[in-house]
């Protein structure tokens, strides 16, 4: 059964320099709630609540926010104030919280692979905060759990992008099962567009059986001496089954500052101001 979900937190966030000097990007507000928390509130509608961090230096102010400020909590007590702690104290409530550190930057599937203390032999999701995914029914985390539990193999979150922005990401090809759900039988890391497979592209949504850990360890590094998660990834689906889903929702890439500002506004009109109302 799938129940620990893993959030690879341990990069710099330069994009957004000097705001990332000192405080995590992952904690860069969207209104008034922090970036990783939707993630995270992603994972535990899913089902996830057993909830990995694989931190860095500097990344402290993750693990102080999803733990309980008594100071604050006096401070607001029996105030107005008191309901804007409603829905982290929620959060706390409902998962339980680790972490481990990746002492080196060695790509995503490093990152994951150090979860593995963490996580152990068991399914698992994985939630890059930096891609906030938005959906009025269920969340992309929760579709894709569904599919694991009728599928049982590792599924990656694909959508797709305009051909000019296709070098930014992994890309797959692969055979479609049904709608909006493809056997993958080729992914690359970052194509030129003139060698990209497709235009679907893989963004920060993963759900990954634990065998990846082995497969992880046999990927050499690739580009910049990274370990890319879709190179593990392709072994796996060579081997077995990886599927790739097109799934239902709005992705806002908060890794670069044009769509953190486009989240931004987005949040302010569609979740902040009619829960304000509220």
């Amino acid at each position: 059964m799938l129940k620990k979900c893993l959030f690879p937190v341990a990069g710099y966030g330069t994009r957004f320099l000097p705001a990332t000097k000192a405080m995590p990007k992952e904690m860069l507000p969207l209104v008034n709630k922090p970036l990783v928390q939707y993630g995270v509130e992603e994972a535990i509608e899913a089902g996830l609540t057993e909830i990995g961090f694989v931190t860095g230096r500097g990344k402290r102010a993750i693990e102080d926010h999803f733990d309980t400020n008594f100071e604050l909590e006096h401070q607001v007590a029996g105030t107005g104030k008191e309901r804007y702690l409603d829905s982290v104290r929620k959060v706390i409530d409902c998962a339980s919280f680790s972490y481990t550190r990746q002492g080196e930057m060695r790509g995503l599937g490093d990152a994951i692979l150090q979860g593995q203390r963490l996580i152990g032999d068991e399914p698992f999701g994985v939630v890059l905060a930096d891609d906030l995914c938005l959906n009025d029914d269920l969340g992309v985390l929760g579709q894709m759990v569904q599919l694991y539990k009728q599928f049982r193999c590792s599924i990656v979150a694909v959508e797709e992008v305009p051909k000019e922005q296709i070098h930014k990401f992994g890309v797959i090809a692969g055979n479609e099962i049904k709608p909006g759900l493809y056997q993958v039988t080729d992914m690359v890391e970052k194509p030129k567009a003139e060698d990209a497979p497709s235009n679907m592209a893989i963004i920060g949504r993963y759900v990954l059986t634990p065998d990846i850990f082995d497969l992880i360890r046999e990927t050499p590094p690739g580009k910049n001496g990274e370990v890319q998660i879709t190179d593990a990834l392709l072994t796996q689906a060579k081997r077995g089954c990886v599927l790739a889903y097109r799934f239902k929702g709005r992705r806002f890439d908060c890794g670069s500052v044009d769509g953190f500002i486009e989240a931004t506004n987005h949040v302010y009109q569609n979740v902040y101001l009619p829960g304000e109302s509220g």
